[in-house]
Order: structure tokens, then C-alpha cells, then sequence
């Protein structure tokens, strides 16, 4: 096992010589052949080892026996060690740590194994910090990855999930991956190592437990070397899944950040086959949602769809409070704020004016023939001496310059300005006419000539 182990570590260079690996110890089976196996192997290959265990407070007085068997097994079965040079490697160092996991959980009001997973990484990457390791180790066998496989399985899984446990991810390694829980068995007896027995691995109310207990056992009798041929299952299926998310992130890389979110064509999308386009949503979901990809085939679908779709302003919710909205040819993910409305009221004249989402401000210069744009433009003081800002009513009208006369409504849509920022663009008013329309520039009636004394008015989506 040890030899097949070495292999493994070396094949996917999982401990590059000269690492720092910090080995997560429970003090069960696994943790324990995985940290005796790990000390004997720094003969073969140059790294560093500590050592961790997190105290959940779970289970009284059999967590805390758990916490002084590791301390003693550590203490006593990883010390200095002599090479065969004569050199001496040095002893394990252990960090402890603990939590209350139920008063967490029910503070956060999460479920007891997710509350003692999140408490368990945090405390390790923290006591990796500490100790200096550039790696953490945990004891995940065949076995783990098989249950992992089949709970997705029964649960409705893409490739991502059929690929079970990942032998590296970021800083952690899992070295005993390719071990059955009988080797490891073997292993525990064959050096006479001790180790503890958690009460709730018997307990056949946790789904992993059934699985364990129930349905390996039947498809490993029915298929006599059912984990080997899983492990390598997983692993070609890992590799069809890099392959297909290596394309989804070329595409991903497409998008652009917005003010408000981010935005991609629609059309790259909608082209794309479905398993390139679901993982390109989910790779953009995942830069606004701190990394967390979780998202579900419903919604990944609605997204799709809704590149492949017509209508120019549709939108779906997502979790995360944010909405995919179509804004024409384009998909924009955004956070799901709603409009904020704009109080009308009086533009300084100079000055500066902050209104629902938007920026305004106003100086006071001779214009002299800039371009007039959307967002930036002059109005003639001599025509607007009074300006006030509100939100677009049911009949107004707007002639740009050179251009016919139209509502402000059918201007929005012809200019494809997004339809949830319709009713809160501002619209300055003079005297009961509109003189101008962020996002879509003045009227002619108010437009300033050159050499003509003038109010320079931008806007700006608030920061």
C-alpha cells in the first residue's frame, strides 16, 4: 500500500519534494493510516509534516477522548526519526483546535455537517498558516469517493459530480484516494496501529452511512473489485470535465464587467453546445458570487434560454439575490436591486444633485461644439434658465437634433435602452417641456449652439 501510495503522490505530483503538508487527523482509521503512512514516506520523498485536529464538541466526552488519543499517538508514534544516512527527521508538531459546531449551527441555522465542515476547513487552513505547510491532507479513500459518486448519482449529477473527490483542489490533497478502506484495514493491522471509532458511523440516518453500509457492499458482491473500477471511472470522468471546462472558460472570458454587474453577448451563449454554455454560467456566476459556482440545472437552463430567446428584456431570478436580464443583444447578471425611484425636484444650476441611482452634475460654460452625447450634453441657459429633474410620464416627447419628434418612450426602445431602467432615467424639465433625457442627449428646442452660453450637464450611475 505504501508502495502504490508513493506512486500516486508522485504520478500526480501531489507533494512536490520540499512541501510543507499538514495532515487533518480524527483520530478514525484513515486519518491514522494516513498520517503513519505520510511520516514513513518522507524517507522517499523530501517534505515537512505536522499534523491537526479539530475538536467539534459534538460528542461529549467521546470528542474529548478523541483529542487525547491523537495528542498521545502523535506524541508517541511520529517523534524524531533516524534515516538510514543517520540523519534525524523531526518530530511531528500537532495543533489543536475546537468549536461548538450545534450552537453555530444553530446560529446560522445550517444543517450539523455542513456547520462542522466550514468549522473544520477554517480551523485547518488557519493551523496550516500557522505551521508554515503549503498543503493540508486529508484521509478521503476509494471508499469516500465511491460513496460521494453515488449520492450524486441518486441525486441528479452532471459530469462535474460524477467525478466524485478531486485528488488535488487548490491546497488540498488527498493521497489515499485510490486506497480501499480493507487496505487501509490491512495497513492498521499489519503495524499494530490503534485508532478510534466514531459512534456516529454506525448510525444508518446519515445518507453517507446507508450508502456505506447498504449499497457498496451489494454492488461490490455483485462486481467483485466495484471500487477499483469507480476509481478509474471518476478519474477519465474528471478529465472529460477539465477538458469541457477549459472551453466553457475561454468563453467565460468573453464578458465584460459592467457598473453593475457583468455582461457577455448573448449570441456566444446561445451558440455555444449546452454543456460548453452551462459551464460558461456557471464560471460567470461564480466571479460575482465570491467563487460559490452552486447553482442549479433549472436555473443554468432559464439562463440559457434566455440568450436563445427573443425577447429583447426578459429576465430570470437567481439565487444570490441577482437576476439575469436580456438588455437586446446582450445578457447582463446583475445583483437584483429594484429600481430606486427618483424624487423630483430642482437641478442646481450649477451644481451637483445625487437622485434614485444616478450622479448629476451641472456647470456653467460656453459651449463650444463638443459632441453632444447620451450621458454628456449642454442645454442653452437662455432656454433652460429653470431645470428640474423627475422620471419619465406618459407623453412627453423629445426631438433630438437633426432628428424627427417621437415619444420618450419609443426613443428608449429604439436607442435599446434596458427596460428595468426606464421608468428611473432621469428627465430634465423647463417650463412643462422636456429638455433632455439621460440616455438619450437634448432636445433640439434646448440644445446649445456654439459660442452660446451653456449648462454642461453629465450623468453617472451612483458608484
Amino acid at each position: 500500500m505504501l508502495k502504490s501510495m508513493e506512486t500516486y503522490i508522485r504520478e500526480l505530483s501531489l507533494i512536490p519534494p520540499g512541501s510543507h503538508v499538514l495532515c487533518a487527523v480524527s483520530g478514525g482509521a484513515d486519518s491514522i493510516c494516513l498520517l503513519h503512512a505520510l511520516y514513513h514516506l518522507r524517507e522517499q520523498i523530501p517534505f515537512t509534516l505536522s499534523a491537526a485536529h479539530f475538536d467539534h464538541q459534538l460528542r461529549g466526552e467521546e470528542s474529548r477522548r478523541d483529542v487525547r488519543f491523537v495528542e498521545q499517538f502523535v506524541s508517541l508514534c511520529c517523534g524524531p526519526q533516524r534515516m538510514a544516512d543517520g540523519s534525524l527527521l523531526p518530530p511531528v508538531q500537532l495543533y489543536l483546535g475546537q468549536g461548538d459546531v450545534a450552537a453555530q449551527a444553530k446560529l446560522q441555522g445550517m444543517g450539523l455537517e455542513e456547520t462542522a465542515r466550514e468549522m473544520r476547513y477554517s480551523f485547518l487552513r488557519t493551523a496550516a498558516q500557522q505551521a508554515g505547510a503549503d498543503r493540508i491532507a486529508t484521509a478521503h479513500t476509494a471508499n469516500d469517493n465511491a460513496e460521494t459518486i453515488l449520492f450524486h448519482l441518486a441525486r441528479g449529477s452532471g459530469l462535474r459530480g460524477l467525478g466524485g473527490i478531486a485528488p488535488q483542489r487548490d491546497d488540498l490533497i488527498r493521497p489515499l484516494l485510490t486506497t480501499t478502506r480493507q487496505e487501509v484495514e490491512d495497513y492498521l493491522f499489519h503495524y499494530a496501529l490503534p485508532h478510534m471509532e466514531d459512534s456516529s458511523n454506525q448510525d444508518d440516518s446519515y445518507t453517507r452511512n446507508r450508502i456505506r453500509h447498504q449499497v457498496i457492499p451489494v454492488l461490490e458482491d455483485i462486481s467483485p473489485g466495484f471500487l477499483s473500477r469507480m476509481t478509474q471511472a471518476a478519474a477519465l470522468l474528471r478529465s472529460d470535465e477539465v477538458f469541457l471546462t477549459d472551453q466553457a472558460r475561454e468563453l467565460a472570458g468573453k464578458a465584460c464587467a459592467e457598473e453593475e454587474g457583468l455582461s457577455i453577448q448573448a449570441a456566444l451563449l446561445a451558440q455555444a453546445p449546452a454543456p460548453i454554455a452551462f459551464r460558461a454560467i456557471r464560471l460567470l456566476l461564480g466571479q460575482l458570487w465570491d467563487g460559490d459556482q452552486n447553482c442549479g440545472s433549472t436555473h443554468l437552463t432559464a439562463i440559457w434560454n434566455l440568450c436563445r430567446a427573443d425577447d429583447p428584456s426578459a429576465q430570470v431570478h437567481l439565487p444570490h439575490s441577482c437576476v439575469a436580464r436580456r438588455c437586446y443583444d446582450r445578457l447582463l447578471v446583475v445583483p437584483r436591486l429594484g429600481p430606486i425611484p427618483l424624487e423630483p425636484g430642482l437641478l442646481p444650476l450649477p451644481g451637483e444633485l445625487e437622485t434614485g441611482s444616478w450622479h448629476i452634475t451641472c456647470q456653467a460654460q460656453t459651449y463650444e461644439g463638443q459632441p453632444q452625447t447620451p450621458w454628456d450634453f449642454w442645454l442653452s441657459r437662455q432656454a433652460a434658465a429653470l431645470l428640474s429633474v423627475r422620471p419619465r410620464r406618459t407623453g412627453d416627447r423629445l426631438t433630438p437634433p437633426g432628428r424627427l419628434g417621437k415619444s420618450v418612450k419609443k426613443w428608449m426602445i429604439q436607442e435599446k435602452l434596458p427596460r428595468f431602467q426606464r421608468e428611473v432615467l432621469p428627465v430634465f424639465e423647463c417650463g412643462g417641456a422636456v429638455a433632455a433625457v439621460a440616455g438619450l442627449g437634448p432636445d433640439r428646442a434646448f440644445s446649445a449652439q456654439k459660442g452660446q452660453g451653456a449648462w454642461h450637464i453629465t450623468v453617472a450611475p451612483l458608484s
